[in-house]
């Protein structure tokens, strides 16, 4: 008996532990199910913000932009709305997506969207560290922090898309600058420009020339420069400083001309007469200027002539190697008539030309009857009325 009774105690204990081992078993499994479930319900439904970049260091008065991934990892669509939090009252911001600026955004199961975020940081801002939030609905958020290297300061500045141009002497050049206020205050802008002597600066703010202009604070104005080289300008690369001034805050600006060569030539006399007198077979020496009325060196400069038949034209030297801007050089050209010309006017044109360009003049001669022809042709005449004469006393009276 007693040996059927503890036989019955031991059957006992060990089924009351195996049941508790299974019981903590099942409640274990039940508990682990219940969070794979939540877990999976998490998921199912999340949305998930990503961008490289999460913290920018950069100087007041400077803009920020973010390229932001919404990312929905669930299996349903998802509609959320999306901000910008914690940012402060002075800075201003602005969130797009496809062009627009967006407050609620809708993506597929599996798909992402992308917002652009633009950040202005204000000129008057203190050095530190600035933290806000980018959200998608109340689960999605991604902390941002910009560091504001410098604390803010009164400045001005210019700037200009094309700072650089070419053109030759008769060019005239247009830049297009904007003078940005960067304190907090309205600031008068004295204006000016340094240019080269001989050239002419005309400033216009507003398109209007004036050497002033008003800027409102942290605003901008567009302001036109309008430059003319003189005519006899020389072919380089020339600096034109340009500032604006206006109590203590200064901005600056440099704009560069590049003037390439003209080539321009011209030939004439020292008095322009471009006209003479000849004797049959004689000939005149003609003073002549072959200037270089351009801003590039001109070489290889050749002199030629069309004549009147018969006649010759030679030149103390036909050729000029080189001829700086501005610079003239003195030929002489020796015509001489036909022996055989008739009294009457004849045009020499005589050709000063370069590879580039050429120039050239007429020169009217006009023949006159040599001194000896004149007294032949009298002497004729004498003869000529004596024999009439002569024959008119011998046979007149019969």
């Amino acid at each position: 008996m007693i040996l059927k009774k503890q036989i019955k105690i031991f059957k006992g204990g060990f089924f009351m532990k195996q049941l508790k081992i299974y019981s903590q078993i099942l409640v274990f499994t039940i508990l682990g199910i219940a969070a794979i479930q939540q877990i999976s319900a998490q998921t199912a439904d999340s949305l998930l913000l990503y961008t490289p970049y999460t913290k920018i260091s950069v100087a007041p008065g400077k803009s920020v932009s973010y390229s932001i991934d919404v990312l929905n990892k669930g299996s349903h669509v998802q509609n959320e709305s999306v901000f910008v939090s914690n940012i402060p009252r002075s800075w201003n911001h602005t969130l797009m997506a496809g062009g627009y600026s967006v407050n609620k955004l809708a993506i597929l199961p599996g798909e992402k969207k992308t917002l652009s975020l633009k950040i202005d940081v204000p000129y008057q801002v203190r050095k530190g560290n600035y933290t806000f939030y980018v959200k998608a609905g109340n689960k999605a958020e991604m902390q941002l922090v910009i560091n504001v290297s410098t604390a803010g300061s009164s400045e001005s500045e210019f700037s200009c898309d094309q700072r650089n141009m070419e053109g030759t002497s008769k060019s005239s050049f247009n830049f297009k600058a904007v003078l940005r206020n960067r304190t907090a205050q309205k600031q008068q802008y004295a204006l000016m420009a340094k240019a080269p002597r001989g050239w002419v600066v005309a400033i216009k703010p507003s398109y209007k020339q004036a050497t002033s202009t008003e800027v409102d604070a942290n605003g901008t104005k567009d302001i036109s420069f309008d430059i003319k080289p003189p005519n006899t300008v020389k072919a380089g690369t020339y600096k034109i400083p340009i500032k604006a001034v206006a109590g203590s805050t200064l901005a600056k600006l440099e704009f560069e001309v590049v003037i390439t060569g003209t080539f321009d030539l011209t030939l004439n006399t020292p008095s322009g007469l471009l006209s003479g007198r000849l004797t049959a077979g004689d000939e005149k020496k003609v003073e002549l200027l072959v200037t270089n009325s351009g801003s590039a060196t001109l070489e290889d400069i050749k002199l030629s002539s069309n004549k009147p038949k018969k006649w010759d034209v030679t030149f103390d030297k036909d050729k000029i190697d080189q001829l700086l801007p501005g610079k003239t050089e003195k030929v002489y050209a020796t015509i001489k008539a036909d022996k055989k010309a008739i009294p009457g006017d004849y045009i020499t044109k005589i050709n000063a030309k370069t590879a580039e360009v050429n120039s050239s003049v007429s020169f009217r001669v006009s023949v006159k009857t040599p001194v000896i022809t004149g007294w032949i042709g009298i002497l004729i005449i004498v003869l000529a009325v004596a024999g009439v004469f002569y024959l008119f006393k011998k046979f007149g009276r019969r």
